[in-house]
């Protein structure tokens, strides 16, 4: 049976755009059809080509246009302004309230042409510029270093718990970083606040979040920055294996992507990260974790990855 596109996919299909994959490659690493992918790159252009957000908006658009869509009251138009607030995605609302994500999303776009505020709960960002493959990685090679190739495959499925990503968010002036750290299947995650972006600081750090959850950490996979230098030390002590995405392939570390940007909601780039307290970082991981995934049938990561967690004896 068909399933349209998700918001998550059509991110994925923009950066494999980007990278200059050819539509056969894309629709092979997303399981689709080729004609699937060609459609959505047709459906979804505009005059700066292809971009996920305004690709939803139009796929959001076109199905609210296929059927007479029913009258909503205001109380529970209230209710969706209340869990916006909460920076729950349209789709997450929807699977609260008796009401569609296509119809959260044109009430939330007629709100801002009317001047309104809703519209700044959504996660939204603008493609970075970046270099993508083909591009000389500058940053230098870091020891011992094993490529994600290396990986077992099943771990692509995300069927199995126990499999994380890595990553380090900066503020401006690139002062401190936020070390993120997210479980592939549960979407489950842990934030740590570093004063340098150094490889002792971002390695100790990773060992103090994943130690407690030692009985679900397998494998970690990160990226090419040098952060990650002390990876052997950090395998040593937690007793798993650290895999390293190729250079620019941001998709291989798609979960971290996704909450990076979820996370920049909270603290956005021109934010100076010194003014980020322990308490704020913990509220953001509550609020992210307890927040219902579509993905997860609308369970929370939290409940997935505890739930997990609950049924292996904790490490001796």
């Amino acid at each position: 049976m068909y399933q349209h596109l998700s918001r998550e996919e059509r991110y994925q299909i923009f950066s494999l755009t980007k990278a200059q994959h050819s539509i056969s490659e894309i629709a092979r690493l997303l399981g689709r059809h080729r004609s699937t992918i060609s459609r959505e790159l047709r459906r979804g252009r505009g005059r700066r080509g292809y971009r996920a957000e305004q690709a939803c908006r139009k796929a959001d658009e076109r199905s609210c246009n296929s059927r007479n869509a029913r009258r909503i009251d205001a109380s529970t138009w209230a209710d969706v302004a209340f869990y916006l607030g909460l920076q729950w995605s349209p789709e997450q609302i929807a699977d609260k309230l008796a009401v569609s994500h296509e119809s959260v999303y044109l009430h939330i776009y007629a709100n801002k042409a009317a001047g309104g505020e809703l519209h700044r709960n959504l996660r939204s960002q603008k493609p970075r510029r970046k270099r993508y493959l083909g591009a000389r990685d500058r940053r230098g090679q870091i020891a011992n270093r094993r490529p994600i190739s290396e990986r077992p495959s099943h771990i692509d499925a995300r069927k199995q718990v126990g499999h994380w990503e890595g990553d380090t968010v900066i503020g401006a002036a690139h002062k401190q970083a936020i070390v993120t750290l997210v479980e592939r299947k549960s979407g489950y995650a842990v934030l740590a606040k570093v004063r340098r972006k150094t490889a002792d600081l971002v390695g100790r750090a990773i060992e103090e979040k994943l130690e407690p959850l030692c009985a679900r950490v397998k494998t970690l996979t990160v990226d090419n920055g040098k952060e990650f230098a002390d990876h052997q030390t950090v395998d040593q002590t937690l007793g798993i294996k650290t895999y390293f995405a190729d250079p620019y392939c941001s998709w291989q570390r798609g979960s971290n992507e996704n909450f990076n940007g979820l996370l920049r909601q909270y603290i956005p780039k021109k934010r100076r990260l010194e003014t980020v307290t322990e308490e704020e970082l913990t509220m953001i991981e509550n609020r992210l974790n307890h927040r219902p995934r579509k993905r997860l049938g609308f369970k929370t990561p939290y409940e997935v990855f505890h739930a997990s967690l609950n049924r292996v004896a904790p490490r001796t």
